[in-house]
């Protein structure tokens, strides 16, 4: 019964493997070297896009449906089919066929294909291989024309945005015109700003007129003649002078510090009186002496005097410009101060004006600036080849069927159906098993035994056991004859394809 099971099995499976189609295995490995010269070179100048993560994507997204509608299309590998229901069921086995696998280091694919076909397997791998190639640099040509169509769309729209902003600013500011001030600081910061100068120049106006004041008093008691071919000063008018010149710098010095009423200003003044009353003394004492001497004549104006008169005019000047720029000044603290209802919200409204204006100009910017590295980046495309596709190995297809053949069935068919037998038999030992001695009956029944039969062979019963084993050795061995015969004719098949 083993033997018959067995064979039975045997027989089923060699009708049957030679309707099973050998699969052969075709396949190429490219490699995409996206390191060049230009690369660091152009770093910051033109946008370089990720070559390395666009050729990944594209090894993922190349066995898409018109990607592979496209390869039915090409001649010569007899894929096309007659309608649409056929050329349907093509593109999805060739989808579930045909494996681009990334093998792990840098940019190496390996393309696959596995067909009953071995020619059409290998030149179905070569086109795949080229249509990898093509889509890579179409693909890439093509997203540069969409994104640079895409940011000149945006520059344009963005062009727009930026001329109504500015029109905006410009009429807000032409209809505040006083209010918005013509600088970057805010209403508070410019009240604050011109209170200060207003003081400053009302301190250096005083100042200047104080200094006048000074000047106009000196030449006051100041002889505007002096005479001709006089004498010189006797040594007594000459130390006076000398005195009374000193004591005068010094009440300037106290004038540019103090007012007119510090003690220490009324007493410097006290004693240039008493030092002019004796030298205008000592000098008409000294103008008697040479009278009576008759050497008296009238020379020209006094250089001192001369000189106080400049210092004079310099001072009237200075005090009518300072005068000047606190009435400016002035008037535009006041103009400043009578805004003071409307200028916050004028200046918070012409703030927002100016972010949104900066938003849209700061933008524009980065769109004109990235327009141009993408055309550089663009031109750098054409000029150069920044992803090569370097062929490591060619297309080729195995020579030998892949498992599973029809000769690793055939095997698989000799060594499974007389493991079926043997389990066979086991199964039926276990389903209807059979007592061999005492033992194993007392441990079956559960019951004690009280006592054994032995059996005796007779010479006709050893006979027939013998002749019964020859039979099951001889079928065995005819079976495994004509196992190992058909296998010998399934591998001398792949030998002649």
């Amino acid at each position: 019964m083993v033997a018959g099971i067995a064979t039975l099995l045997a027989a089923l499976l060699a009708v049957a493997i030679p309707f099973v189609p050998n699969r052969y295995e075709a396949a190429a490995r490219v490699y995409v070297d996206t390191q060049t010269v230009l690369k660091p070179l152009m770093s910051g100048l033109a946008f370089q896009a990720d070559v390395d993560q666009q050729v990944r994507m594209l090894a993922r997204t190349l066995i898409t449906r018109p990607n592979v509608e496209r390869l039915l299309e090409t001649s010569g590998l007899g894929l096309e089919a007659a309608d649409d229901g056929r050329a349907d069921k093509a593109v999805d086995r060739l989808m579930k066929d045909i494996r681009i696998i990334f093998t792990g280091s840098e940019n190496l694919f390996e393309i696959q294909y596995r067909g009953i076909d071995r020619e059409r397997a290998l030149r179905l791998v070569e086109a795949t291989v080229n249509l990898f190639v093509k889509t890579g640099a179409g693909s890439k040509k093509q997203d540069s024309q969409e994104a640079g169509r895409f940011i000149e769309q945006q520059i344009q729209s963005y062009e727009v945005k930026l001329t109504e902003a500015e029109n905006r600013l410009k009429d807000f500011k032409v209809r505040n015109f006083g209010i918005t001030g013509v600088s970057n600081q805010d209403y508070f910061s410019r009240v604050s700003v011109l209170s200060e100068e207003v003081g400053r120049l009302r301190v250096e106006l005083g100042a200047a007129e104080r200094r006048r004041e000074t000047f106009q008093r000196e030449l006051a008691n100041e002889e505007p003649l002096l005479l001709a071919e006089a004498a010189p000063p006797s040594p007594a008018v000459a130390e006076v002078e000398t005195r009374l010149n000193a004591q005068r710098k010094q009440l300037d010095e106290l004038l540019h510090r103090f007012t007119e009423q510090h003690p220490d200003v009324i007493s410097a003044r006290r004693i240039i009186g008493e030092l002019e009353a004796d030298a205008a003394q000592r000098r008409r004492a000294e103008a008697e002496r040479v009278g009576k001497q008759g050497n008296v004549r009238q020379a020209a104006t006094s250089p001192i005097y001369q000189r106080l008169r400049v210092s004079l005019a310099d001072a009237e000047a200075a005090a009518a410009a300072l005068r000047g720029q606190l009435a400016m000044k002035q008037a535009a603290l006041d103009q400043a101060r009578s805004v003071a209802n409307r200028a916050p919200q004028v200046e918070a409204e012409l703030a927002q004006l100016n972010r949104d204006y900066d938003i849209v100009r700061k933008t524009y910017e980065q769109m004109v600036a990235r327009r141009e590295a993408a055309t550089l980046g663009s031109k750098l495309d054409e000029s150069s080849q920044l992803a090569e596709f370097r062929m490591v190995e060619p297309p080729k297809v195995s020579q030998k069927p892949i498992f599973p053949s029809q000769f690793h069935l055939a095997l698989m068919a000799m060594v499974g159906s007389i493991a079926v037998g043997v389990a066979a038999a086991v199964a039926i030992e276990y389903m209807r098993p059979t007592v061999q001695d005492v033992k194993s009956l007392r441990r079956v029944t559960d019951r004690p035994v009280l006592g054994k039969i032995s059996t005796v062979a007779s010479p006709a019963n050893v006979l027939s056991s013998r002749h019964e084993a020859v039979r099951f050795g001889i079928a065995a061995c005819a079976l495994l004859a004509a196992q190992a015969t058909w296998t010998f004719w399934i591998a001398t098949r792949l030998v002649d394809a």
